[in-house]
């Protein structure tokens, strides 16, 4: 109980999420005190089920069937049942305790019933609880070894028809659905446990098919039915590890599987996971099948995926690289993904070798991969290429014109001892597109560049050419405010202007840093009466605006 806390409900939560559980507190109801855990229903959206383990070894937990908590997250509707249980701390050790004594009586009295006495007890559960009652039955058919009985109960326990509306199964049904179908992984895997593990594997392989069907008429929302997918793979798994089926046919389904020739897309199955069930005969022939599969579709997605797991796998660092080099993007990002591949391999000649090839083989720089770029001007800096470096940021900021490519080139240049001439070339092609495009803002980037150097005056003569966004006049008048006053108290009265026009905190907010900024731009003027009469003018105009009023009060304007 002692790590049950409102700031450790909080620092699990998050402040949002424990802000709106306060609003849920009225919500919760049928609450069940356990020794150490305590359950109840919170009511949202829906009904959800809410847990909280107080004395875990991992702490304090929390558990709701909420789509929020289903990801593994400690939702409102936690946070709820957390603060009603603090405020029913006092009395909390006393029901835990009558929890436990509970507990202890129970078994007690299981202890001392006789076998008849048991099986009347299970029966009249087995009646009342339709779950129990079908969880028996599919361990009864495991046990006596009634594979026809277990694969009809596993159908029934993936048919949708019981939970569907029209062919469909609607989100509030599919919970229910997932909870069923969630028995099939049980049954499989107690097959395994009896033994008939060889029969656990066909049984698996036709229920990641029927699940696969029922999925595309299910609202899984949730992800609970893509869970049962990854539980129905592990079984598989299992049961072949027991069974240690005929490796070439296993090979050929896994390879099958991986490829989507089998008609399956919820189950996510790594075919080097079974390397132990298939040996090495089974390996033998999936690396066969894999690289049949890739060469008759160099292209295909999970051919390329499938050859490559294999031949990493195998160490076969040659044949990842002509999977990759089968099938080359034009940006260079396969380039850049076979020389960290060579790097990896310590081939680091090879590796630059690729990735200049990428710069090259690339229909249009501006268009390539950046992290190619990156990638080339890392390795010629180590190499003490700077002038190698210099000429790929020059010829990528001339095919791609970005202040993010113009500070890579200044950078570049700058190392090399080569900025200012550097610069006046980069700058002439700026000032050639802003001319190209005068009326249109067409110099962004030249101001942002000229900015960015710290070139105020020029910037400012650039944006009066040929146009600038506001956002760029008020970085320019911020820049220019202490040199050019009068100059910056223009734009702040221009951008001011339709902002008295809006509503909104937020406007508020941006209204009241131009007027910090105009009051300044008076004050370098000695003009501070002018300002007083526009501050008196702009009250009396917006003086409905209460949250504007408040704002200016408390910075004194």
């Amino acid at each position: 109980m002692r790590g049950l806390t409102e700031a450790k409900l909080k620092k699990l939560a998050g402040a949002r999420s424990f802000e709106r559980g306060l609003g849920y507190l009225d919500a919760v109801s049928g609450i069940e005190v356990g020794d150490g855990w305590v359950t109840a229903t919170v009511h949202g959206t829906e009904r959800y089920e809410v847990e909280l383990t107080l004395d875990g070894p991992g702490g304090l937990v929390g558990e709701c069937d909420c789509p929020f908590g289903l990801e593994g997250n400690f939702c409102k509707h936690v946070v709820a049942l957390g603060l009603k249980v603090l405020a029913q701390r006092e009395s909390l050790p006393r029901q835990r305790k009558a929890a436990r004594e509970r507990a202890q009586d129970l078994d007690g009295w299981l202890s001392a019933l006789s076998k008849d006495e048991l099986l009347a007890v299970l029966r009249e559960q087995i009646d009342e609880d339709r779950q129990l009652r079908r969880r028996l039955e599919l361990r009864a058919a495991s046990a006596r070894g009634d594979l026809a009985s277990v694969r009809d109960r596993i159908r029934d326990l993936l048919d949708i028809g019981p939970f569907a509306r029209y062919g469909y199964v609607e989100y509030a049904d599919a919970r229910a659905y997932a909870d069923q179908a969630g028995q099939a992984v049980s049954a499989i895997r107690a097959l395994t446990g009896s033994g008939r593990a060889a029969d656990a594997i066909t049984l698996a392989r036709e229920a990641m098919r029927l699940l696969a069907e029922a999925v595309e008429s299910v609202d899984d929302s949730d992800g609970r039915l893509g869970q049962i997918g990854a539980d129905l793979a592990d079984a598989h798994l299992e049961a072949c590890r027991a069974a240690r089926p005929d490796p070439e046919e296993l090979a050929r389904w896994l390879v099958g599987h991986a490829l989507g020739d089998i008609d399956d897309g919820l189950t996510d199955i790594d075919p080097l996971a079974y390397a132990d069930a298939l040996g090495e005969e089974g390996m033998a022939v999936l690396r066969k099948s894999a690289v049949e599969a890739w060469r008759a579709n160099r292209r295909g997605w999970a051919e390329k995926y499938l050859m490559e797991r294999v031949a990493k796998a195998g160490g076969d660092v040659d044949t990842v690289i002509a999977v990759h080099a089968a099938d080359l993007a034009p940006s260079g990002h396969t380039h850049l993904v076979i020389a960290r591949e060579l790097d990896t391999a310590r081939r680091c000649d090879e590796a630059l070798r690729w990735a200049e090839r990428g710069i090259r083989e690339s229909r249009d720089l501006s268009a390539v991969d950046t992290a190619l770029v990156d990638y080339l001007c890392d390795r010629y800096t180590r190499a003490d290429r700077l002038s190698d470096v210099v000429a790929l940021r020059r010829d990528h900021f001339g095919a791609r014109r970005s202040l993010l490519a113009y500070q890579q080139l200044r950078a570049a240049a700058q190392a090399a001892d080569r900025w200012p001439a550097e610069r006046e070339g980069a700058l002439d092609l700026l000032r050639a597109d802003a001319a190209r495009q005068e009326g249109w803002y067409g110099g962004p980037v030249l101001i942002d560049a000229l900015l960015d150097d710290k070139d105020v005056d020029a910037a400012w003569q650039a944006a009066t050419r040929s146009g600038a966004h506001d956002r760029q006049w008020l970085t320019l008048a911020d820049q220019a405010r202490a040199g050019r006053p009068a100059d910056a108290l223009g734009v702040y009265l221009r951008l001011a202007e339709p902002l008295t026009k809006q509503t909104g905190n937020t406007v508020y907010e941006q209204l009241v840093a131009l007027l910090l900024s105009i009051r300044d731009c008076h004050r370098r003027l000695g003009s501070e009466g002018e300002f007083a009469a526009y501050v008196t003018a702009l009250r009396t105009a917006q003086k409905r605006k209460r949250n504007l009023m408040r704002l200016m009060d408390e910075h004194g304007l």
